[in-house]
């Protein structure tokens, strides 16, 4: 009988995880699997509620991007109704989206992913956290927490919570932006987009190059990818069609009332999330690492990699750079954190384009809404990955059906691949210590799940 090495919790992820590795006699990886024990019951127990509640109830599926379904339910909802926002409360929607994203990498990479580059992943786990950051690096800790702050501000204040908002209604926006409003916020956002470039050095001159052997081999799989395209094919994270690319950089765009046609989801027996594969590819599912099928990823990787560019100037330089050194589609899975930081530079540089736009402080936010039947489906980019909300609802606007592929859920699979390819590489003759099994996580963490 071989042994079976068990890391629970999975640590310095936004949820609930572990990881169990199967050794045969010899002490080499037979097996891994990753288990998620997040059940949640939000398709079901939202039907026969009315629509227009919805926004306010999925945000706390995730206490970490509520923005992101918050909007994707009012799009849903949108949809459902058969409304368009007016161009006002459109871009106050994408503005929130846009903030929400820039803070949420500022805590992936410094508060999770940091302490395995910054105090290195053999470090011992008592100073392998942000503590230990705090006590190696005050000063880049203080402007850390400043700018992580701040972008929380800029939600709480001008939309009213950070954290389970209300702000986004069927129809647009609850509140205009005033002018004096617009001022303030346009202000740190230029301030975040310093910091933002700051990161961006920070990291490709002190951090990544130390670690070009983990990055080239660490969870290292091959998959397609999934993310949204403006129509000119640029990046984008509030509103476009999806691009579903394979392996070898071909790809399909379609809208996201479509996409059943494209995605179908898989249930294994050792997770409780579904795993979600590219049923337009006709190759079924499978996560064996020489020949996985239907396989892509969703997050920041995926995005970049979809994207033909990034309409930003900052970003597309950096974007640039980046497909220079890697090419496209990139597959090394530690470049998410790469990745993740251009997406940084973007939302900076995209949140100041929308408040310097003069419609942005338009009084007119709100379309009239009538609730009635209908089919509305509401995607965004979270940052975690594409986020989908599909509702249907009756002739008095009430939930018949709901349906939800959220972004961590695309990345399940390849987590699993990741894991598996992390664990075989790693772990031989049954030798293991804390910085191997760090190292396993660290596979992980990369898709900030």
């Amino acid at each position: 009988m071989g042994q079976v090495i068990n890391i629970q919790p999975i640590t310095r992820i936004e949820g609930h995880a572990s990881i169990a590795i199967e050794l045969d006699e010899q002490g080499n990886v037979r097996d891994s699997k990753v288990h998620v024990m997040a059940l949640r019951g939000f398709e079901k127990f939202v039907e026969g509620k009315p629509a227009e509640e919805l926004p306010r109830i999925v945000s706390r599926i995730c206490g970490i991007c509520p923005w992101q379904h918050h909007l994707a339910s009012n799009k849903a909802v949108d949809g459902c109704f058969g409304v368009t926002p007016p161009p006002a409360g459109r871009k106050l929607r994408e503005l929130m989206q846009t903030v929400a994203h820039a803070e949420d990498k500022v805590l992936h990479f410094f508060f999770l992913a940091a302490p395995d580059f910054v105090m290195g992943p053999d470090a011992d786990y008592s100073v392998r956290n942000v503590m230990g950051i705090v006590k190696a690096a005050p000063e880049l800790a203080r402007r850390v927490v400043k700018m992580r702050y701040g972008a929380q501000m800029i939600l709480e204040k001008f939309a009213g919570k950070a954290i389970h908002p209300i702000a986004g209604v069927p129809g647009g926006f609850s509140k205009p932006m005033t002018e004096a409003e617009r001022v303030e916020i346009l202000a740190q956002m230029r301030e975040m987009l310093d910091f933002a470039l700051f990161t961006m050095d920070f990291a490709k001159t002190q951090v990544f190059p130390k670690y070009l052997d983990e990055v080239t081999n660490l969870g290292v799989i091959k998959t397609g990818f999934i993310g949204t395209v403006d129509p000119q094919g640029a990046l984008n994270l509030y509103d476009g069609k999806l691009r579903l690319m394979k392996p070898d950089g071909s790809f399909d765009d379609f809208e996201s009332r479509d996409y059943r046609d494209y995605i179908a989801e898989h249930v294994e027996p050792y997770s409780m999330g579904k795993l979600p594969y590219a049923r337009a590819w006709n190759e079924g599912f499978s996560l064996d690492l020489e020949n996985p099928r239907g396989i892509y990823r969703a997050n920041t990787l995926a995005r970049i990699n979809v994207a033909d560019k990034i309409a930003t100037p900052k970003a597309q330089a950096e974007l640039e750079e980046f497909r220079e050194k890697f090419g496209r589609p990139a597959q090394f899975t530690l470049l998410h954190h790469w990745a993740r930081l251009i997406e940084e530079v973007y939302t900076c540089e995209h949140a100041i384009e929308l408040l310097e736009d003069p419609e942005i402080t338009n009084p007119e936010v709100r379309a009239k809404v009538e609730p009635k039947a209908g089919r509305g489906v509401g995607c965004v980019e979270a940052p975690r990955g594409t986020l989908i909300h599909d509702y249907t609802t009756d002739e008095n606007g009430l939930i018949t059906s709901a349906n939800l592929i959220v972004g961590t859920t695309h990345n399940l699979g390849p987590i699993n691949m990741s894991v598996n390819q992390a664990a075989r590489m790693l772990i031989k003759g049954g030798a293991v210590d804390e910085s191997c099994l760090n190292k396993i996580e660290m596979a992980v963490r990369a898709y900030d799940p």
